[in-house]
């Protein structure tokens, strides 16, 4: 990784100043330029070296401070794409294919996977010191085993196992909370349930935001044969030794063909040409664009099963997680339907129990007001029976009630009570 070279930077962009000091690559990325904002140095400073642990094919991991520019260099990455794996940001999940490296983000495990080695952004998360741990237990107990899968496909299958378990791990954690919360919401319904089952339906929310974007990421692939192609990083890897093998064979063999035409026709202007030498020809007058492009796209007859079922795979563990999710919702959903209807039902009981005080307070009326009149001091014959102030009360009484049991009865021929 110290020896990371690649193409010099355009013309005006200045060259870094690299100092190597106790193993750590230190970066001035301006040099002398920044002197006068001493703050603007300081911090591109800190915010262009990073720690990284690399770990290449034998399950031999290193831990490595390294500046973006190097590894844009080494990786052949345009700056975006690493744009996508600092921490600073908040990017979706996301999996790029490139032509010498897969950019990976998910959740908190971002690497760039090339053909022979991993390049993992170094953190304390749980996540990353397990892939760290696993990965490199299982390239070491895997190293006189054949298998199958090449190198970039078995970092990219133990992220996102990495990833589908941590996120299932989650639901099942969250699936213990809302279940007794929600049953014991609609048992008692009061503010402390109310704000606990809250809190756990934004946790939810977030969550289910989470594990849609790994799914929607997966299935992106699983659904363009030209990224999943991409991929292929090995086979670009061995393909592109290959040419050039062959243009070292066509560079040694060519002047030997020539003087063996030379002497057996020199007179015939016209020479013929190996297939070998005409796609060297060809190679030669392709421009490195086209060169690259060419390395670099994919054709129908590449091989993508391999990786299509791993992706669908996860796929089917991440669809089974987001289908958790959804029975969450779901079940909160009529969880709070049924509070509504409980709620409902109660203002109903209140409505009614509002409607009977005010037919009693309308019959308490009509028996004050007719009290009160004969509580007035006029002269009338019916003074002069000691009794008849009496039946006044008890016939007016007797009306009173008559008068409620009929708004009853009223009421309940028109149902606005329960029968």
């Amino acid at each position: 990784m110290e020896g990371f070279r690649g193409p010099h930077p355009p013309a005006g962009v200045p060259e870094p100043a690299v100092s190597l000091c106790n193993g750590r690559l230190n970066l001035d990325g301006y040099g002398n330029r920044g002197s006068s904002f001493p703050g603007l140095k300081k911090r591109g400073h800190a915010l262009g070296n990073r720690s990284w642990i690399k770990i290449d094919q034998d399950g031999n991991s290193k831990i490595l401070e390294l500046d973006k520019v190097t590894i844009m260099r080494h990786c052949s990455l345009p700056s975006r794409d690493l744009r996508l794996l600092d921490p600073l940001f908040i990017y979706p999940s996301t999996i790029l294919g490139r032509e010498k490296a897969i950019v990976v983000s998910l959740e908190q495990i971002r690497c760039i996977i090339t053909a022979d080695e991993v390049i993992l952004m170094n953190s304390v998360d749980v996540c990353v010191v397990r892939y760290m741990s696993e990965f490199c237990k299982r390239l070491q107990t895997n190293r006189e085993q054949a298998d199958d899968l090449p190198f970039e496909f078995r970092a990219l299958e133990l992220t996102l196992e990495l990833t589908c378990t941590s996120l299932d791990a989650q639901v099942k954690e969250l699936e213990l909370e809302v279940y007794p919360a929600l049953d014991e919401l609609a048992t008692s319904i009061n503010t402390l349930n109310l704000e606990r089952v809250r809190r756990l339906k934004g946790h939810l929310l977030a969550l289910t935001q989470r594990v849609q974007k790994v799914h929607d990421e997966i299935e992106h692939l699983m659904d363009d044969d030209g990224d999943m192609a991409e991929m292929h990083l090995t086979k670009k890897k061995q393909r592109l030794e290959a040419y050039a093998l062959g243009d070292i064979y066509f560079q040694n063999d060519i002047p030997a063909e020539t003087r063996v035409v030379s002497k057996s026709a020199p007179g015939s202007p016209v020479r013929s040409i190996s297939g070998a030498q005409k796609l060297q020809r060809a190679f030669s007058n392709t421009s490195p664009s086209k060169h690259g492009s060419l390395m670099s796209s994919s054709s129908n007859g590449e091989n993508i099963d391999e990786l299509e079922m791993l992706l669908e795979a996860y796929f089917v563990a991440i669809d089974n997680t987001q289908s958790k999710l959804f029975t969450l919702k779901e079940y909160i959903d009529d969880t709070e339907d049924l509070i509504n209807i409980k709620l409902g039902n109660v203002q109903n009981q209140l409505i009614q129990f509002e409607l009977l005080l005010t037919a009693a307070t309308f019959v308490a009326t009509i028996f004050a007001v007719v009290t009160g009149i004969f509580g007035m001091n006029f002269v009338a014959s019916i003074f002069d029976l000691p009794s008849a102030f009496n039946w006044v009360l008890i016939i007016t009484g007797l009306a009173c009630v008559f008068l409620y049991f009929s708004f009853l009865f009223y009421f309940r021929y028109k149902k606005v009570f329960p029968s």
